[in-house]
């Protein structure tokens, strides 16, 4: 279950920090999930080192985390892709 719960949130964290991005991004959904459960991950381990392990209801601060970490990462895996695949499938068409 913990694994269906990772691709679940990664894909929602990563839809999200991809409609934040500006621009149109261009990796495909799943390389876009990969990103936010990364996101998901390092924003975690970013709140345990601030000091933000466990709080009273919805762990806003900790989600905030996550959301920044899935913004950068998304932004660093489009541009990554563009940079390899991306240019390969658009001379090709």
């Amino acid at each position: 279950m913990g694994w269906l719960w990772a691709i679940i949130v990664g894909f929602v964290l990563g839809l999200i920090a991809k409609a934040i991005i500006p621009g149109k991004q261009h990796s495909p959904l799943w390389l876009t999930t990969i990103g936010g459960m990364l996101g998901a991950i390092v924003g975690n381990a970013v709140a345990r080192a601030v000091g933000v392990e466990a709080t009273r209801g919805i762990d806003w601060s900790r989600h905030i985390f996550q959301l920044v970490a899935a913004i950068i990462i998304v932004a660093a895996v489009d541009a990554l892709y563009m940079a390899t695949l991306g240019k390969r499938k658009q001379q090709r068409a």
